[in-house]
């Protein structure tokens, strides 16, 4: 199956991060699971599209999304580019394989209510973990890092004197991301702290656990969770929201979407649209309000 020299391509050249890398295996691996076990094809760089498309049919029967059941095939769509790219195969029975239709998942970001409540009047303990748990919050909403890139960020990436932060993003690719003034003050704080509990002095990452190791992704999104369930009755309540959020408000707020995308680490400005659509209530405020006929 050439999964190992797969992984390897995957994260080496194509530079996928470890959970990205993991998922498109394990997709694989189903994959080539079903072949053996319900087709009796023991070689999947052989199989066919029809074999491919039956795989997808029981899928969707069993209860999968579309959207999971794309994301299955483009693993696969990928693997068999890998095996044309090395010369295993002729071409990839996957090459006119049409995605399922998905409908938009419309992103509800957190108000700036909300996010002042948070920030302003929610009580956090006055303890290591405390100041940790309010620092991460403040990082994520005003810088709108990813959980992967708070988790990783590391201690020599931070310039507090310049108010800078450097994290390594999809790709490892790097990206500097400026500080506020507010969030500068409490990340002095934060290492205060951090450099007197036993442990951490052998840690090169900034955000940690008491006993020195980094935080995980879990803790990450539970912590987020339960403070955001304080202040809003929103269902969706976890880290990547709060990206969005800083998104959404910059653009409501006349930022250039250039800039917000250089902030975010978005490789195009396709991707950094997706959010514009929460800021067409204030552009409509904007347009009427500045348009000549807008009174009329």
């Amino acid at each position: 199956m050439e999964l190992k020299a797969f992984s390897d391509y995957l994260a080496l050249e194509k530079k996928y991060s470890a959970h990205t890398v993991t998922a498109y295996v394990n997709d694989v691996e189903e994959f080539s699971f079903f072949c053996k076990n319900r087709l009796d094809e023991q070689r999947i760089d052989t199989v066919s599209y029809p074999v491919i498309r039956s795989w997808v049919v029981c899928l969707v029967e069993n209860g999968v999304s579309n959207r999971s059941v794309n994301r299955k095939t483009a693993s696969l769509k990928a693997y068999f580019k890998f095996l044309q790219g090395v010369g295993l195969i002729d071409s990839n029975p996957l090459a006119k394989h049409r995605a399922l239709k998905t409908s938009k998942k419309v992103q509800i970001p957190f108000s700036e209510s909300e996010m002042d409540s948070l920030l302003s009047n929610i009580q956090y303990p006055d303890t290591f973990e405390g100041t940790r748990d309010r620092l991460m919050i403040q990082l994520m909403y005003e810088t709108g890092m990813r959980r992967a890139e708070l988790i990783h960020m590391k201690l020599s990436g931070i310039d507090l004197n310049n108010g800078l932060v450097k994290v390594l993003g999809k790709r490892n690719k790097e990206r500097v991301i400026p500080l506020l003034p507010d969030t500068c003050k409490l990340m002095k704080v934060y290492l205060d702290l951090r450099r007197q509990m036993p442990g951490t002095e052998d840690s090169n990452y900034v955000m940690v656990l008491k006993s020195g190791y980094k935080l995980y992704e879990t803790l990450v999104y539970r912590t987020i969770n339960r403070y955001l369930s304080k202040v809003s009755l929103k269902v969706k309540k976890s880290p990547h929201i709060l990206r969005h959020t800083f998104a959404t408000h910059l653009l409501s707020k006349g930022a250039d979407m250039n800039s917000v995308k250089e902030l975010l680490g978005h490789s195009s400005l396709a991707s950094t649209q997706v959010y514009t659509h929460n800021s067409i209530a204030e552009l409509k405020k904007v347009h009427a309000k500045a348009h000549p006929r807008g009174k009329k």
